[in-house]
């Protein structure tokens, strides 16, 4: 099984830019698509964005479109999100997570995930 912890969280003003990093151990993270979800205090878990194997495909949710981007390093076994224009609704629980099978479109399509790092954006 690939463990997945994740780094680069904190607290930024609203119009700032965070970079989270995924670093995947135990399997060899090309064998999976990857991607992130986060969770909103009091809200359900959301798909964030998600990217192929080979990193020739990315997805993403509406409301962060334009604004992050995810990507990868198969040879260094690291994913990343590029947080730009960063907005108080993107406060949450940022989480890396996996998928062996299918490319990822909501969070249920994700087998496993890492522990998580707290973003914050004040207004």
């Amino acid at each position: 099984q690939v463990q997945l912890v994740e780094s680069g969280g904190g607290f930024v003003q609203a119009g700032g830019s965070l970079r989270l990093s995924c670093a995947a151990s135990g399997r060899a993270l090309r064998n999976y698509s990857m991607g992130w979800i986060r969770q909103a205090p009091g809200k359900e878990r959301e798909f964030v964005a998600a990217i192929s194997r080979s990193g020739g495909s990315t997805r993403y949710a509406d409301s962060v479109k334009g604004r992050f981007t995810n990507s990868r390093d198969n040879a260094k076994n690291m994913g990343y999100l590029q947080m730009n224009s960063l907005k108080p609704e993107d406060t949450a629980v940022y989480y890396c997570a996996v998928s062996r099978g299918i490319f990822p479109t909501s969070h249920d399509d994700f087998e496993s995930w890492g522990q998580g790092t707290q973003v914050t954006v004040s207004s």
